[in-house]
């Protein structure tokens, strides 16, 4: 489309007058309300959009506290509109208004159409960012859409799923369905596809009790990956918080993808199934100031983005950037801190959403350049009525040494803890101490005991989206991001992976037999570990991406979920949902209490005790053998510790699982005593060793290398 002049399109009209709340198009038969935050414009034009692309121009005259408002009669949902601002260019002083970009609404429930990476889409003049750029843009930028917000719930309420009864699946919408055969061709790869009773019966079956779904708030691919001809797969590029991403929906996008979210969030509540949003509030996908204008920076770039603080006290327009992304959002700023509060609340009380995963939570709780823990975003929603009593995860940390926080967020907070994570791996490597590993597998009481917080505030993980996967972890040593193009600089060079011997992908029976056995180790030991597990999506069938550990531009095969029986691990896949089985019947094997290391009754056994190879409770100088590589851990249900629903003593059966990360088969000692007379095996990833197989007290058996067996009181 060739660009022309905004002021020679549409017409001017009377508009009704309105009002200033809420912010947004507000939809009513009778008319919409368009309401939208620019406290330094000097006018603002409603742009609305026909079918053939022409543009109606409606002059917002009236404003107060900053914002600009005026309803319309007769506008019908899945009306495309935009605004266009104008006001100072000014871009030394943060204002870089500019009426020839046209805006989408910070405030949208939908977006129609998407982003062309060229210079109409820029505020300012690629040779010279200090003069404004006059080519229109609304032929380059997608549009904001009127939406009617009925739907029949059916009687959907929130499940408030305690924590410690939670296994949460992360995943990728498109990803996830794109390949899958039993669902229409023409709903794979969208919100309806994942509502599809083959995906929802699959997930229920495996045993997960909430998706963590990867970024579904409308995002736009950087214009850089673009002009690469690749896009943001991942999502973490949002740009309209309120508005659910429309290149997953297979209804449209006039509004259509509000609906159909809706009906996809309720199919999953109708199966138990809670869902949970990665959230991107610390910055948007106008990267830079030099970057796009697309909303924010034409509504209010000084106010939204936070700045490097001036030394003389002044103003400074360089962005103060922890995100590594260009922008970092100014959470102290009023209506962006209210932008974020609104947008979640809209998704808890007009989506149904369960909870959210916030991305670079560090970057959102500044004061300045400081961490600050009683900051406004942190207060606000731990006052909310609504966003307290929500499923809350922080990624606790950003791109500056000073962001990083794990073990340290506030109550109701949970995090996603990397330590764990790095622990883990370690150990199946043979590399972790074995002290280190009993603390990960007892709830990380080093990050969240002092604080009187619990084990469940650990989100424990062995992948997510971002790096290896699990089969990816046991078969390469090093990243492999060539198809990215950036000559694989990109990815972490931690991997703490290790490929048993041959890089990639192997015919060696031995090899590929013991990284299936190390990949189902990683993921009983993650289903039994005290905390709450989170999965990644195909790690269960062995999902591999060709050892890419940054596949966030591959919108193709190397993330998508290859659901064909024939390259599946399905073994390790059996074995999780057997894990994930043993979790959710037995209490034991979720407490949310700590444990003490000591009776719970009088003359009964230990609530935890940790067990030598030899037979014996672990000593002092145990914990300080670097050769050790196998502990058990015995966990006591007679009884739990933690009362029932009415004060009443609960009974379970006692636990003891060996971990045994030893290249070699290890002799174990079953220690005599009087609580536990026997013990059946209730899983094992030893080939040797059958489920079902009793072994009593004070009796020996050999656990072979790389295995994990967990034996049921019998």
């Amino acid at each position: 489309m060739s660009p022309q002049s905004w002021t020679s399109w549409g017409q001017t009209a009377k508009v009704w007058p309105g009002r200033n709340w809420p912010l947004g198009a507000t939809w009513t038969p009778e008319s919409t309300n368009f309401a939208v935050y620019s406290p330094n414009a000097t006018g603002v034009t409603l742009c609305l959009f026909d079918d053939d692309g022409s543009e109606r121009q409606y002059e917002l005259t009236e404003h107060s506290q900053g914002i600009w408002h005026g309803a319309l009669p007769d506008i019908a949902p899945g009306q495309r509109y935009g605004y266009r601002v104008d006001g100072p260019w000014d871009p030394d002083n943060g204002f870089r208004f500019n009426p020839h970009k046209l805006l989408l609404d910070p405030y949208g429930l939908a977006t129609s159409g998407t982003i062309i990476a060229e210079q109409p889409i820029y505020g300012a003049r690629e040779d010279d960012p200090a003069v404004r750029d006059d080519t229109d843009s609304a032929g380059y930028t997608g549009r904001s859409v009127v939406v009617d917000p009925s739907f029949d719930w059916e009687g959907d309420t929130p499940m408030k799923r305690r924590w410690r009864d939670t296994v949460i699946y992360e995943l990728h919408v498109k990803g996830f369905t794109k390949l899958h055969d039993r669902i229409p061709e023409h709903l794979r790869g969208t919100y309806a596809g994942l509502a599809e009773p083959a995906v929802v019966e699959y997930l229920r079956d495996l045993g997960v009790t909430a998706v963590e779904l990867l970024p579904v708030q409308q995002f736009f691919s950087e214009p850089a990956l673009l002009e690469r001809g690749v896009v943001n797969y991942w999502g973490y590029n949002t740009l309209c918080y309120f508005a659910p991403d429309a290149s997953y929906s297979s209804s449209g996008d006039r509004g259509q993808q509000v609906a159909e979210f809706k009906h996809m969030v309720k199919s999953l509540h109708r199966a138990g199934i809670e869902v949970i949003l990665d959230v991107v509030y610390n910055h948007t996908a106008e990267a830079g100031p030099n970057g796009p204008t697309l909303s924010f920076r034409g509504f209010d770039d000084r106010g939204f983005y936070k700045r490097v603080i001036a030394e003389d006290g002044g103003f400074d327009d360089r962005y103060w950037d922890v995100t590594g992304c260009g922008n970092t959002v100014n959470t102290w700023n009023p209506l962006a801190l209210r932008l974020i509060l609104d947008s979640l609340r809209y998704w808890v009380t007009e989506m149904h959403v369960d909870g959210f995963r916030f991305d670079l939570m560090s970057a959102l709780t500044r004061t300045g350049y400081d961490v600050d823990f009683q900051n406004a975003l942190l207060i606000a929603i731990d006052q909310d009525p609504i966003l307290r009593h929500v499923k809350l995860i922080a990624e606790p940390w950003d791109t500056s040494m000073d962001g990083y926080l794990v073990g340290k967020m506030p109550p109701p907070w949970v995090e996603w803890n990397d330590k764990y994570r790095d622990t883990i791996r370690d150990y199946w490597r043979g590399h972790a101490p074995i002290r280190d590993v009993a603390t990960r597998l007892a709830g990380s009481s080093d990050l969240y005991a002092d604080d009187g917080r619990s084990a469940y505030n650990s989100v424990n993980f062995i992948t997510a989206h971002d790096g290896f996967t699990v089969r990816d972890l046991v078969s390469y040593d090093h990243k492999h991001n060539e198809a990215n193009g950036e000559d694989n600089r990109d990815g972490t060079d931690n991997n703490r992976s290790w490929n048993h011997g041959v890089e990639g992908e192997t015919d060696d029976p031995d090899i590929l037999a013991l990284r299936r056995r190390q990949a189902a180790n990683l993921m009983v030991t993650l289903c039994l570990s005290n905390g709450v597990p989170m999965l990644t999506a195909g790690d269960e069938r062995g999902r591999t991406q060709g050892g890419n550990n940054n596949a966030y531009c591959q919108d193709n095969e190397i993330s998508w979920l290859d659901w064909r029986p024939d390259d599946a691990w399905l073994d390790v896949y059996e074995i999780t949902k057997a894990a994930l089985k043993l979790r959710r019947e037995h209490p034991a094997l979720r407490q949310r209490h700590w444990f003490e290391g000591r009776p719970i009754i009088k003359d009964g056994p230990n609530d935890l005790a940790w067990m030598h190879p030899d037979g014996r409770a672990m000593r002092s100088a145990d914990w300080h053998d670097h050769h050790l590589r196998t502990i058990g851990m015995f966990l006591s249900g007679k009884p739990l510790r933690e009362p029932g629903p009415r004060g009443e003593q609960q009974m379970d059966a006692s636990f003891l699982l060996w971990f045994n990360a030893a290249d070699h088969a290890v002799d174990i000692t079953l220690a005599m005593q009087e609580w536990e007379p026997a013990g059946r095996v209730a899983l094992s990833t030893d080939p040797e060793i059958a489920v079902g197989a009793v072994y009593p007290a004070g009796g020996t058996f050999r656990i072979g290398a790389r295995s994990v067996v967990v034996l049921e009181s019998a």
